[in-house]
């Protein structure tokens, strides 16, 4: 069993190794050459991020990854859990490396990162269905109720982790963003795992939130790296797994709100422009859209964060 000290252990760990390896990395990617090349179409502002290292999510992989195996003693859930975060945070690295070092400004094509998310995804649902207690059901909040997806719960639970890694993905947009709200969120599924009793989900979350707090040192504005998509999609991996590991996937629309509506703002504004030709929001995904009514980036990061407090909060109710 995991207490308290324990998870608190587990954080300050990850922390550390996080504040250790970021001055051993990011130099490395400066040498290597691994920076970003911010879009012309974006906000101005965003111009002077111009070489600012990237790939920084390679810092909080290893540092989750050392963490847990040293720690704790390892079970069948926190090896998924970590395939979940490795698996997806490799795509993102392939993605970048190909982006970054190659100049390929697209990257990996879009049904290539989707062949790679959903075996990933297929892999976690029929582990859960197999091994779960509740087997195929998902609790649903404020109901104090499961419901039976029986057949659906595969392909469920794929859409729902392709989602959330994919939506974790356009959170990152602005210094200490998407680590900072997964920070929170993380949070909120160690305290959960904790009175469940999931020994393995409570120790990858705290890894997490350890991670995410000492990548804040060096991501929090002015950026001194950033954690591209291996580490949007690595964070995204460990959200899902996290979730669909305790049966509450249909959680993370609730904790993951701000994910949720970075994503739908994207959905929304492409729509909208191939049916009108007009467009809903200045620019998307969500954060963008505030940078350009005028509010400073640390604005919007604070706001978000905030957010995110609240979501998490009313989680917590939504389980009670």
């Amino acid at each position: 069993m995991v207490d308290i000290q324990h998870m608190i252990m587990t954080i300050v760990v990850s922390f550390v190794i996080t504040l250790i390896l970021g001055p051993i990395f990011i130099p490395m990617l400066q040498r290597l050459k691994f920076g970003q090349t911010v879009r012309d179409e974006g906000p101005k502002s965003h111009l002077v991020k111009n070489g600012t290292p990237t790939m920084g999510g390679i810092i909080m992989i290893i540092a989750i990854l050392i963490t847990c195996i040293t720690t704790a003693r390892v079970n069948k859930d926190m090896i998924f859990a970590l395939i979940s975060i490795i698996g997806f945070g490799l795509i993102g690295f392939i993605d970048d490396y190909i982006k970054v070092v190659l100049k390929r400004s697209l990257g990996l094509r879009a049904y290539q990162k989707l062949i790679g998310q959903f075996t990933l995804a297929i892999i976690l649902a029929i582990y859960q269905s197999k091994t779960s207690i509740l087997g195929t059901q998902v609790i649903v909040p404020f109901l104090n109720q499961n419901i039976d997806l029986g057949f659906l719960y595969v392909p469920f639970i794929v859409f729902v982790t392709v989602a959330t890694v994919n939506s974790v993905n356009l959170t990152d947009g602005l210094d200490g963003l998407a680590s900072g709200v997964t920070l929170i969120v993380g949070a909120f599924f160690a305290m959960i795992a904790l009175q469940c009793g999931n020994t393995g989900i409570a120790i990858v979350s705290s890894a997490l939130v350890g991670a995410c707090l000492g990548f804040l040192k060096f991501n929090a504005h002015p950026a001194k790296v950033f954690m591209g998509d291996t580490g949007s999609m690595a964070l995204g991996g460990a959200v899902a797994a996290a979730a669909i590991l305790m049966n509450l996937s249909l959680i993370i629309p609730i904790v993951g709100g701000i994910y949720f509506a970075e994503s739908l703002s994207v959905i929304i504004q492409v729509t909208s422009f191939k049916l009108t030709g007009k467009r809903v929001f200045k620019m998307s995904p969500l954060h963008h859209h505030f940078e350009l009514e005028g509010w400073h980036e640390t604005k919007v990061v604070m706001v978000f964060w905030t957010v995110s407090i609240i979501l998490s909060i009313i989680g917590f109710i939504s389980l009670a």
